[in-house]
């Protein structure tokens, strides 16, 4: 048994090693974010302008309006009337019950978060299809990202940043731009190969090929991504509401706290009307792109 002492004194030493390597890695980031955190903060600034001007333009607009506004876009996505005036009774409960202003916060960050996830993602998609090496690179990356708690992530940008719009909007497209990314790079992958020799044999460049052939024949597959993407952007609205960013997950988080029942209901059910909307107008696009490609092969 002797023999065997030296088995207990390596967990000891373990520990020793891992608190020295957190200690040493914690006095790192702090020192990171003492020397660079205000230059971070300053390169998001137009970021943050363009933010505050869409949030207050939104405030600032008649409600008929938007939800004018609304209806005409869902109604030229879907082509469905039943969809605009579910989309106008939706809103006006809204605005019923009080919860407008939230509404309108929510709907500023996360239209801002999904175009800075389709702007971002849709590249790097692109870039993923036409090279495996960078596929190989950035997968695990979109796997870490999808399979990582919110608030772990949440710890990095906020030491950082602080609390407010910035890091709430970082914090939901890292946790929305995966989908995106993962159903670009399928969608170009999944383009018929004797599609794209006879366009090449019709003498396109590989610009023409990727615009005119790869992107529209994958475009339903990347609209399932937007979907996706949106849908998971407003899933963060309440963890984004913990770090400063106001909308319909700050009621929803105080409600938590003081066990205001029904606060927390209408303001949840708040966030799923609009999840349900923001889905069935992005799917009935993808159905009529792919109708209308459908169409173009036939004819």
């Amino acid at each position: 048994m002797a023999d065997k002492s030296w088995l207990t004194d390596i967990p000891e030493m373990d520990r020793a090693d891992l608190l020295t390597i957190r200690k040493t890695l914690d006095g790192a980031y702090r020192e990171f974010s003492r020397n660079y955190g205000d230059t971070i903060e300053s390169f998001f600034d137009p970021l943050l302008s363009f933010l505050i001007w869409f949030e207050k333009l939104l405030l600032a607009t008649p409600w008929w309006l938007v939800i004018a506004i609304l209806a005409g876009i869902s109604y030229v996505a879907s082509r469905s009337w039943k969809m605009a005036a579910s989309v106008v009774v939706v809103f006006v409960l809204i605005g019923y019950f009080g919860m407008w202003d939230n509404t309108m916060r929510t709907m500023s960050i996360i239209l801002v978060c999904t175009l800075l996830a389709i702007g971002l993602g849709i590249p790097i998609g692109i870039a993923m299809a036409r090279s495996d090496r960078i596929q190989s690179l950035v997968t695990p990356l979109l796997d870490i990202m999808q399979t990582m708690p919110a608030f772990v992530y949440l710890i990095p940008v906020v030491m950082l940043l602080g609390i407010g719009k910035i890091p709430g909007v970082i914090a939901v497209v890292i946790y929305a731009i995966p989908p995106v990314i993962r159903l670009t790079n399928l969608g170009i992958r999944l383009v018929d190969k004797e599609v794209l020799e006879a366009a090449t044999a019709y003498g396109a460049s590989p610009k023409q090929r990727l615009f005119g052939v790869q992107l529209p024949l994958a475009m339903p597959t990347i609209m399932a991504g937007i979907n996706q993407t949106i849908m998971m952007a407003l899933a963060m609205v309440v963890i984004a509401s913990m770090i400063g960013v106001k909308g319909l997950g700050q009621p929803v988080l105080k409600s938590i706290t003081n066990q205001y029942f029904t606060l927390g209901l209408l303001n949840g059910l708040a966030i799923v009307a609009l999840a349900i909307i923001f889905d069935r107008v992005s799917q009935s696009y993808a159905k009529r792109s792919q109708q209308h490609l459908g169409g173009g092969d036939h004819g």
